[in-house]
């Protein structure tokens, strides 16, 4: 019998029931793949974060209820809370080596500030299915690993009823529909039925890609942030030469044992 301490915590919200919730699993050594695929497809959150201490830091995975990811985000940001705040994390940076690189999380009060690549897109013609997927043309499309929509207003956005079933079929992790906003710099929603998720609530690693799509288009490198999912978030972004600093707030909302047979 194998017990592993599991957290769960609402990220990028300053309360419960709000943000985007992450699991985060606190291993002694890597479990085969086949288990962590379980354990995060029994969690069916959007993402679990898998955790080893090593080499000074730890050692980050990231698993939706379908597919391992490169990068994310949220479970990142709950990861480091879950040191910081549960497990006494000394110091007030954290060191993740990840398939996306090194990353930090640094504290500042109450605030976690990610520091993550940024990611460059570039536009292009929207494959088929992506438009007859999100149910409304966009003005522009830009990818990277991500398709990135661009919208005329915050509306837009809000209007989206996006088709999951034609969407999975486009061949990218995500896609990120975005627009200017009414009383921040921009808005944004993100689907990914081909991982497993129909909407993610809040999600950090497209705000990779977002910040200097927006930094350029606005002529400024400090921008503040709203997902607009039913559950909402609010993020700061700030692009620094090649790096996005993604800043947030989390809260606890359980924590447990996982009970292997």
């Amino acid at each position: 019998m194998m017990k592993i301490p599991i957290y769960q915590v609402d990220a990028f919200a300053g309360k419960q029931f709000a943000g985007n919730p992450a699991a985060v699993c606190l291993l002694k050594k890597w479990l085969p793949d086949e288990l962590l695929h379980n354990i995060a497809a029994e969690n069916n959150l959007s993402e679990t974060a898998f955790l080893v201490e090593e080499n000074n830091g730890w050692h980050i995975r990231w698993f939706t209820p379908r597919v391992e990811v490169n990068l994310c985000g949220h479970a990142t940001l709950a990861s480091a809370f879950t040191l910081f705040e549960q497990i006494g994390h000394d110091g007030d940076t954290i060191s993740f080596h990840s398939k996306s690189g090194l990353l930090t999380v640094a504290r500042r009060d109450d605030l976690l500030v990610l520091d993550f690549p940024a990611i460059i897109s570039r536009p292009v013609e929207a494959p088929p299915g992506l438009i007859d997927g999100m149910g409304k043309a966009p003005q522009s499309v830009f990818v990277a690993e991500d398709y990135m929509l661009i919208y005329e207003s915050e509306q837009d956005i809000l209007a989206l009823r996006p088709r999951s079933a034609i969407l999975a079929q486009v061949e990218c992790r995500g896609v990120i529909a975005t627009a200017a906003g009414k009383d921040v710099d921009f808005v944004s929603r993100f689907f990914a039925p081909g991982c497993g998720i129909d909407e993610d609530p809040v999600t950090g690693s497209a705000h990779c890609m977002l910040t200097p799509y927006w930094a350029e288009r606005l002529g400024q490198s400090k921008m503040e942030a709203r997902q607009l999912s039913p559950r909402g978030g609010e993020l700061g972004c700030e692009l620094v030469e090649e790096r996005v600093l993604i800043t947030g707030r989390a809260s606890l909302f359980m924590k447990g044992e996982i009970t292997l047979l």
